[in-house]
């Protein structure tokens, strides 16, 4: 578990509301014969969360390196706070936290030891970085396992201490690789609520790099979505499932899975756009509400007994495979 309340004594980020605090023109980097990041271009905006969404593979990672000097690109440029990470990394850095995929603690050191060898290399008095050890500690509820050595963390307990360790700076931006990796349900609960109050209630900016789409969907104020470093689209999900999605999605209970009959005849309503027929059911794509209306009286008038019926805003996962599904060309105008 995170404490309840886990930014006592956290500063508020400098206000920049509407700033854009990251940029990336034509970034680009290959590795050997397989490029990684394909011609990026991204702006993201102090204080809010930024899920930058893809399988692995979709350069993701490369892109969190590129933005903080661990990488040097092939071509493009990158500015942070209007500093070029690849001649200006350690000022970048002093001013970033990051959390990788794997926790990268010294497995012959305690929790302790880690969080306090972090703060002094950040430049921490021996004073302040014991007191944001401390405070890390509480926020995470690890205070028990203190002095314990990490060598002998299960993965959740390393991935949590690898977040405090990231937030131990207080940094104003905080970039996220798969940070609920490894983690049970309740823990990246707490984390999702975590990395949220970060933006919301703190103005820290966030990227998050994530495979969950729920995770993402629950905190982020846009989504970017990355194929084999190319951006495929950009934006806050409602508006590219305005732009992306076929009609507004459905879901009608017959308490059971649809009879062909029942399909031709929702398919024969005007302002149906597709039906797929579920286990309990139907899923549907209309036009508008008043679509739906026709639907059900035409099901009920012909004797279906409907047990429910829904419409639904397309969910994160929807505006995701209606993208994988597509080919790249459909959506260049959608990333720009």
């Amino acid at each position: 578990m995170i404490a309840g309340t886990p930014f006592d004594g956290v500063s508020p980020a400098v206000d920049r509301e509407g700033e854009v605090v990251i940029t990336t023109r034509d970034l680009s980097r290959s590795f050997d014969d397989r490029v990684a990041v394909d011609a990026l271009d991204l702006d993201v905006h102090a204080g809010e969360v930024l899920a930058l969404l893809g399988p692995n593979g979709a350069g993701k990672t490369t892109t969190v390196r590129l933005l903080n000097g661990v990488l040097a690109p092939d071509r493009g440029e990158t500015r942070v706070f209007g500093m070029d990470p690849n001649t200006d990394g350690i000022e970048v850095r002093r001013r970033t936290g990051v959390l990788t995929e794997t926790a990268g603690l010294d497995g012959r050191l305690t929790a302790r030891e880690n969080l306090e060898f972090t703060a002094r290399m950040r430049g921490l008095s021996k004073a302040e970085s014991r007191r944001r050890v401390d405070l890390q500690l509480d926020r995470f509820e690890m205070h028990d396992m203190a002095e314990y050595r990490t060598a002998g963390f299960s993965t959740g307990q390393r991935k949590r201490l690898a977040m405090a360790r990231a937030l131990l700076h207080d940094p104003e931006i905080l970039f996220l690789d798969e940070p609920t990796s490894g983690l049970d349900p309740a823990a990246t609960r707490d984390v999702t609520d975590l990395i949220g109050s970060l933006a919301r209630e703190h103005g820290r900016t966030v990227l998050l790099a994530t495979h969950f789409l729920g995770e993402a969907g629950r905190i982020a104020d846009r989504m970017a979505v990355l194929d084999h470093g190319r951006l495929r689209a950009i934006g806050r999900p409602d508006d590219l499932a305005a732009e992306l999605w076929n009609g507004v999605p459905a879901d009608i209970d017959l308490g059971g899975p649809a009879t062909s009959e029942a399909i031709a005849i929702v398919a024969s309503v005007e302002g149906v756009m597709r039906q797929e027929a579920r286990a309990t059911g139907l899923t549907i794509s209309v036009r508008d509400r008043t679509t739906m209306a026709r639907v059900l009286t035409a099901l009920t008038s012909t004797g279906h007994a409907v047990y429910g019926a829904s419409m639904r805003r397309a969910s994160m996962e929807d505006v995701y495979f209606a993208l994988e599904d597509s080919p790249m060309e459909s959506f260049e105008q959608v990333a720009r």
